[in-house]
């Protein structure tokens, strides 16, 4: 009687064996079938770096791993997303130019109006990652997310950071609550404006920082939001990447104490058509430049003041400067980085400098 019970044990259990697997598969089917199409384009940058061992957090080569990689080395991402690849460049972000922004711009937008794609990442350098940011907020015609993403650690460090923040990435870019929030950046588990976030501090995994706090955080996959944009960004945008085919030349001088109008000149003269003054305080010039600058722009080069202090530098038009005199922009609350990405930008559409100072108003 054992002998038949077990004869008749045995095929039960086999029956329940295959069947789970074929039950399982359905259900992982199901939820494939489900999940975003993310797609990840890589730059280069840290989070693509290699140290020459664990120790090395801050001493690397950047730029060293492909896309392919990065996503291997994170398999969990495969439940958040159905993730492809792409290698635009493979660089370290300080070398990025105008033309790679417009090459990586041209290209987000063609997987924008791709309907198989429901989200964008990109991979970039940290030292340039919010000018890249800033970019695409200005010129991408669509509600998709698109999240640009970094580390401050390469991935062969300890406690390297880049695996989560790309983790984090993917998540934010499939989830339908990222859409119509403009181009962000997730990093150190928050999720940051594209607009408002700079690099505050280096080798610390907690760089990025907004003088107007993050917009969300990320905690295991999932995205919470607290707050919403408020200038103009992506579909609301006048400017769109697929009628930009180059951009001005747009310098930036430094302003501190007994500076002098030498670099002004020479960047003026080797053709800025616009220059970038990041001041002290409220974007604060010294005698010695204010002629200078005046001279400059009566003879065509747009001058806009800046202020290089670390988080809020807050520029009040004709405080400090009678910018209505002089003819001058004020930046607003835009670094000067942030600053000469908009003037470029703006200046594809207009010379005038009324219209300049709106355009940095509402964007």
């Amino acid at each position: 009687m054992i002998h038949v019970a077990m004869k008749t044990f045995i095929p039960s259990a086999l029956a329940l064996m295959l069947a789970l697997p074929a039950h399982v598969s359905a259900e992982e089917a199901k939820q494939q079938q489900a999940l975003a199409n993310v797609v990840i384009l890589a730059t280069g940058g840290t989070i693509a770096g290699a140290g020459a061992s664990t120790a090395n957090s801050a001493t690397y080569q950047a730029a060293k791993v492909g896309v392919d990689k990065l996503i291997a080395g994170v398999p969990e991402l495969g439940n958040l997303a159905k993730v492809r690849g792409e290698q635009v460049m493979q660089i370290a972000s300080e070398s990025i130019s105008n033309e790679n922004l417009l090459q990586l711009g041209k290209r987000v937008a063609e997987l924008a109006d791709s309907p198989d794609v429901d989200g964008i990442v990109i991979t970039h350098g940290t030292d340039t990652l919010e000018e890249t940011a800033y970019f695409l907020n200005l010129v991408e015609k669509t509600e998709k997310p698109i999240v640009v993403v970094g580390s401050m650690r390469p991935g062969t460090a300890m406690s390297a950071d880049g695996m989560l923040n790309l983790y984090n990435a993917v998540a934010v870019a499939s989830d339908k609550q990222s859409r119509g929030k403009g181009v962000l950046v997730t990093m150190n588990d928050e999720i940051q404006s594209g607009r408002d976030v700079s690099k505050s501090v280096n080798i610390k995994t907690e760089a990025f920082k907004s003088a107007w706090g993050p917009m969300g955080m990320v905690v295991e996959g999932k995205s919470y939001w607290f707050r919403l944009p408020a200038k103009r960004h992506t579909v609301n945008s006048e400017f769109d990447i697929k009628q930009i085919s180059s951009l001005p030349q747009v310098d930036i001088a430094y302003g501190y104490g007994n500076v002098t109008d030498t670099a002004y000149k020479a960047l003026a003269q080797n053709g800025a058509k616009a220059l970038i003054h990041a001041g002290t305080g409220n974007g604060s010039v010294s005698s010695r430049v204010v002629p200078a600058l005046q001279e400059l722009r009566k003879n065509g080069v747009q001058i806009i003041r800046s202020s290089h202090v670390n988080q809020g530098g807050f520029v009040l038009r004709n405080a400090e400067q009678p910018d209505d005199k002089n003819d001058w922009v004020v930046a607003h609350d835009l670094n000067p980085q942030k600053a000469r990405i908009l003037a470029m930008v703006a200046m594809t559409k207009t010379q005038d400098s009324k219209e300049l100072q709106r355009i940095f108003w509402e964007y």
